[in-house]
């Protein structure tokens, strides 16, 4: 009988330190799909910088698009393009065209939103270079 108790005793322990494992995990998983989503903005904001400084070097004319990923040499691998509404997909960026605006959704589906700028008066915002930048708009919940 007293082996029956003690079995329980580690099962129950064993349960207790998986539940606990498993909420830190899910924590981590949404530190990390923040960091991938960092990593994806900071790309796009470098290739818009790139596309800046090469007219600014050697001429010409910038991109007519108000869609940033059009600017850029690489997109974000979970890019699914321009579309009139929003994806049923988590987890992915799309540019809406209604409200000309570069979306990510999140995992827990609020949406961080960025503007492509062209206002040569921006000079508070980071990564703008002769006005050009991604700015962020506020994020709208679920």
């Amino acid at each position: 009988m007293r082996r029956y108790f003690e079995f329980a005793v580690a099962v129950v322990l064993i349960s207790v330190l998986g539940l606990v494992l498993l909420r830190a995990l899910d924590g981590i998983r949404g530190q990390l799909e923040e960091a991938a989503f960092q990593g994806d903005v900071a790309a796009i904001r470098m290739g818009l910088i790139e596309v800046v400084a090469h007219r600014e070097a050697f001429g010409g004319v910038l991109p007519k698009s108000e869609n940033p990923i059009d600017w850029v040499a690489n997109r974000p691998a979970s890019y699914v393009g321009e579309l009139n509404r929003a994806p049923e997909q988590k987890t992915v960026w799309y540019f809406d065209r209604q409200t000309r605006t570069l979306v990510y959704v999140f995992r827990d589906g609020h949406r961080a939103r960025f503007r492509l700028s062209r206002d040569v008066n921006v000079d508070s915002q980071r990564a703008v270079v002769a006005g050009v930048g991604l700015l962020r708009l506020e994020d709208q919940q679920k």
